[in-house]
């Protein structure tokens, strides 16, 4: 793998799997739906040093955006935004779930017409995305984007604003009810909890 401030694709892949972020097995993922497969980016942000180098990515397609802040969901989005603030020069707050939406809590305020970048770790509805776009509208933050980690999408999720994601995957989920890992009876697994 390099050592420049530079991943490319290969070096994120690398990367992601000597941390221990890709899993193999049964889970719940966060939106409720079943994966062979499941993405514990937190594996990788315990280090500082790679948190850096991929949030440096993360910032970069919005370098001339005039980010005045940057948000994420916790827990995923708390480190991200923090770096990748960092990288851009702005200040970085989180969100919180309340009541089935988020929220802005500990004193943190978003100021009608402030240019904010939203950050998450991976997606797979993007419903906390969602949560936390529809929390800006309510307070007339101005959205300059989205930038994820890892969408297990493969580009199928339109948010209405631009996006990027360093890594794109298909990876396959399932309704509860359609999920052929639990007909073959394997443990399902809750990493989040």
């Amino acid at each position: 793998m390099n050592d420049t401030h530079y991943l490319n694709e290969a070096d994120l892949i690398e990367l992601l799997k000597k941390t221990g972020v890709i899993m193999e097995g049964h889970f719940l993922l966060t939106s409720g739906r079943h994966s062979g497969r499941f993405l514990q980016c937190s594996q990788l942000l315990q280090y500082p040093e790679h948190a850096e180098q991929v949030c440096r990515l993360m910032a970069e397609p919005f370098k001339d955006e005039k980010i005045d802040t940057v948000i994420g969901p916790a827990m995923g989005g708390v480190i991200l935004s923090y770096e990748t603030a960092r990288s851009l020069g702005a200040r970085a707050l989180f969100a919180e779930r309340a009541e089935g939406k988020m929220a802005l809590r500990r004193g943190f305020r978003v100021g009608a017409g402030e240019r904010v970048l939203v950050v998450e770790d991976a997606v797979t509805t993007g419903g906390s995305v969602r949560k936390v776009m529809d929390l800006l509208k309510e307070l007339g933050a101005d959205l300059a984007g989205v930038s994820i980690m890892i969408d297990r999408t493969s580009g199928k999720l339109d948010f209405g604003a631009p996006m990027k994601a360093l890594l794109s995957m298909e990876i396959e989920s399932f309704a509860p009810e359609e999920c052929p890992l639990c007909r073959e009876g394997i443990p399902l697994q809750k990493p989040k909890s």
